[in-house]
């Protein structure tokens, strides 16, 4: 059933220091809606007051210094795919944002929105783990930096305050990494992942170092294996290390079964991904 339109309020700001001001009131940020606007149409969205972000030149924007690459809230999946130095430098992100949706998606989803819904099954989480992404909250109390791991606190929610806005994101410069995504859904495109894993890592003569796995809808949260990295890093990765990485994966994940899939297919699937990227890896 349809929501009740009379029953939403949605403000456009014309600054984000208005925009500030509407969330410090109690209105809810309402950035590229691809996600609301699906709770709206089958009525399963909040009736209340909301506040518009997408026009807001301050929360858009890529811009690179030595130290990091900072991405603006509004940063569409789109903008990232055609971003060069992200392609380049942390090809998990460009990987991710080609995996979320339909062009017309990719064109109106926002980085920050998609970190803000806080579903543990989106794209673009495990890809900012990987890369050591930072989160800048800002509110009309001030602004401060969280690492993006430990941000999600539980089945959505994060640690956002009450007025508290998404509004930039920043990862690490990077370089002579080698890199993995992958989704596993029921279509190759336009479906909800049932696992998604990323990864990064430095390599010589064969062996691994400063590794990261992340891994989506495995969880309440997307998160970073790390028992299943200490097993992976400074060893020579035969059968025995794929065994091992295996089992360690059972220690690092909380998978269930829902609608999509069973908790022992994601299990299997995790296992075979990491099994997998740790091989490409040393081959790479």
């Amino acid at each position: 059933m349809r929501a009740n339109v009379s029953k939403y309020e949605l403000v456009t700001p014309a600054s984000l220091a208005d925009a500030l001001k509407l969330c410090a009131g109690g209105h809810k940020p309402f950035a590229g809606g691809t996600d609301l606007m699906v709770l709206f149409e089958s009525g399963k969205l909040p009736p209340g007051r909301y506040v518009s972000l997408w026009g807001l030149s301050e929360l858009r924007g890529i811009t690179a210094d030595d130290a990091h690459i900072t991405l603006g809230a509004l940063t569409t999946y789109s903008d990232v795919r055609v971003n060069a130095v992200i392609a380049k430098e942390h090809p998990n992100l460009c990987a991710a944002a080609k995996e979320t949706g339909a062009l017309a998606i990719q064109n109106r989803g926002t980085l920050g929105g998609n970190i803000a819904n806080a579903s543990p099954a989106a794209d673009s989480p495990p890809a900012l783990l990987v890369a050591g992404a930072e989160i800048e909250l800002r509110s009309l109390a001030g602004t401060r930096w969280v690492a993006y791991d430990g941000f999600h606190t539980g089945y959505k929610q994060t640690l956002m305050q009450a007025g508290e806005l998404i509004t930039r994101v920043r990862i690490p410069r990077a370089s002579d990494r080698v890199s993995y995504y992958r989704k596993v859904g029921t279509r190759k495109a336009q479906a909800i992942s049932k696992v998604c894993v990323a990864a990064s890592a430095k390599v010589k003569a064969g062996v691994l170092s400063d590794l990261r796995i992340a891994l989506g809808s495995v969880g309440p949260v997307p998160l970073r294996c790390k028992h299943t990295e200490a097993v992976l890093v400074t060893r020579v990765i035969d059968a025995q290390a794929i065994k091992e990485a295996r089992d360690a994966v059972q220690k690092d994940i909380a998978p269930i079964d829902d609608i999509r899939s069973t908790r022992e297919y994601r299990l299997t699937v995790a296992q075979n991904l990491v099994a997998e990227l740790a091989l490409r890896f040393v081959a790479s």
